[in-house]
């Protein structure tokens, strides 16, 4: 696989990185052998978090004893000096390392939360001294709020940013990307399949591979995927055909900018619902035959009915959704698919 050159960091990574959300999915020794099966491909770029479950330990397993041969980002939800130093301690033991090659704050999308991070005993602080004693090489962030992440940016105190781009979320390729251009930032690409939403993955990978210097980082759970994802990136990206152009006018069309992710920071909702499933059931029920839909979704659709409309999951959405209004909207459509199949 081709190799970038990550920004100033001066990392040479694979042209594609791996997204490890999905391998939270898988026991242990399949994780491993898919992470090491990415990597005997070409994949060299690992990003993770431990907020993402036991995947830091899966990652640990999968190159211990070859540390040195991969390129490993992780990342901390923590906005103070001392819970910073807890989560960076807890990473460096799950991924079996000395050293982070990059240290993402994630999820920085509101100014308080920024001012918090900068403030007295901010988590800026204990991870400017991790960088100074050599735990950390290379610090970047993350953000899904557009003029956040540009604020941040400009700072100067970063060597990467990672945001959600795709072939239906593209505005950062307005003004973030070519500001990180600028500033010679490494350049990560999250939700580069809309989390699930965008099925066509070579389309999805082509899309960003257009981008100069935007890694992608798909998250996989089988070695199809990551062979489709990987056979794309070897491709001259070339210009899009005048079918691929029209997939991706449909996309637009269909999904618009109101649509869930799958990111699953909205979970768990404390009244049980399951609200990534219920979120995605319109969408499903496009694709799925009405006898398949049913049995398929039923279970996570009859759990909206304890929805309280408490507000948790909305304060949690990084994308602002009005979750409660669409799961709702969506156990109408339900309702009336159990209707339909009942007169048959």
């Amino acid at each position: 696989m081709d190799k970038i050159v990550l920004g100033r960091t001066g990392l040479e990574v694979s042209r594609m990185g791996f997204g490890c959300i999905p391998i939270m999915r898988l026991k242990k020794e399949e994780a491993v052998a898919l992470l090491r099966y990415a990597y005997d491909h070409g994949v060299t770029l690992f990003d993770t978090a431990n907020a993402y479950a036991d995947s830091e330990e899966k990652v640990g397993d999968a190159f211990h004893g070859m540390r040195d041969k991969v390129v490993i980002a992780t990342k901390t939800t923590k906005r103070d000096a001392a819970g910073a130093m807890e989560h960076l301690e807890l990473s460096l033991r799950k991924l079996r390392t000395d050293y982070i090659d990059i240290y993402q704050l994630h999820q920085v999308s509101k100014e308080n939360e920024w001012k918090e991070i900068t403030g007295p005993n901010g988590a800026m602080e204990a991870i400017l001294k991790a960088q100074d004693e050599g735990k950390i090489r290379h610090i970047g962030f993350t953000s899904h709020n557009l003029n956040i992440a540009i604020k941040i940016a400009k700072t100067g105190q970063f060597a990467t940013v990672q945001f959600p781009f795709n072939l239906i979320e593209s505005d950062p390729e307005k003004e973030l990307f070519p500001l990180a251009r600028e500033l010679n930032m490494g350049i990560l690409a999250m939700k580069p399949l809309g989390g699930g939403a965008l099925d066509d993955g070579k389309l999805a990978i082509k899309f960003i591979l257009q981008s100069k210097g935007v890694v992608p980082i798909p998250g996989f759970d089988a070695t199809w995927q990551v062979d489709q994802a990987i056979s794309t990136s070897q491709e001259n990206p070339g210009e899009f055909t005048g079918e691929e152009l029209d997939a991706i006018e449909r996309y637009r069309k269909e999904l618009g900018k109101e649509f869930c992710r799958r990111c699953e920071y909205c979970q768990p909702c404390p009244q049980g619902v399951e609200i990534t499933s219920a979120m995605q059931y319109e969408l499903v029920s496009r694709k799925m035959p009405p006898e398949t839909l049913l049995s398929f979704s039923g279970p996570a659709m009859e759990t909206v009915q304890n929805c309280i409309e408490c507000g948790t999951c909305i304060e949690r959405c990084p994308y602002n959704l009005s979750i409660p209004q669409v799961i709702k909207r969506n156990y109408d459509l339900y309702k009336r698919h159990l209707e339909e199949a009942k007169r048959k």
